[in-house]
């Protein structure tokens, strides 16, 4: 994606301002603009950025990137690889998991600690997501993602330690 007819569109808007203020005023904006370009560059990169990921929390476990190339952003999109028990089933907007592809859905009870479902309700709240599609999509992308999690090891990185003290 080129962003130059972006950056020159914008300079062109800020010269035509500033020339409507007089004469001095567009001196000045003619030396502030190539030092506007790189500023405007990063401000478009981040835009691009903060879409792609709004994006590819819609797409879970699906993901869009944003990734640059000289001074040109592009955007690579991973699809989610085909599961046989997972199906996109209509749920106002949610996909869940199915046994048998037929589009019957399953009930679970799932009873978490309270200071955990509230954070679940804020998650899905800041999504625009019910409770349950929120869940769903959370399941579907850890399940599709297929990782591995040993309870034995902390994440690397991190300073949580676990194991037996004597």
């Amino acid at each position: 994606m080129n962003l130059t007819p972006y950056v020159d569109s914008l300079r062109q808007e800020f010269l035509a301002a500033a020339e409507a203020a007089g004469e001095e005023t567009l001196q000045i904006a003619e030396r502030l603009v190539p030092a506007l370009d790189s500023a405007v560059r990063l401000t478009l990169l981040h835009a691009l950025s903060t879409a792609a990921d709004e994006i590819s929390r819609e797409l879970a476990p699906g993901s869009v990137e944003v990734r640059l190339r000289g001074l040109d952003p592009g955007f690579a999109v991973t699809r989610p690889s085909p599961d046989p028990g997972y199906a996109p089933v209509d749920d106002g907007g949610a996909e869940q998991l199915i046994g048998d592809g037929d589009g019957a859905t399953a009930r679970i009870n799932f009873r978490p600690p309270e200071h955990l479902k509230e954070r679940i309700e804020e998650a899905a709240g800041r999504e625009g997501l019910s409770v349950n599609a929120w869940l769903v999509r959370a399941v579907a992308a850890t399940l599709s993602s297929g990782a591995k999690h040993d309870e034995r090891k902390a994440p690397s990185g991190t300073r949580h330690w676990n194991g037996w003290v004597r």
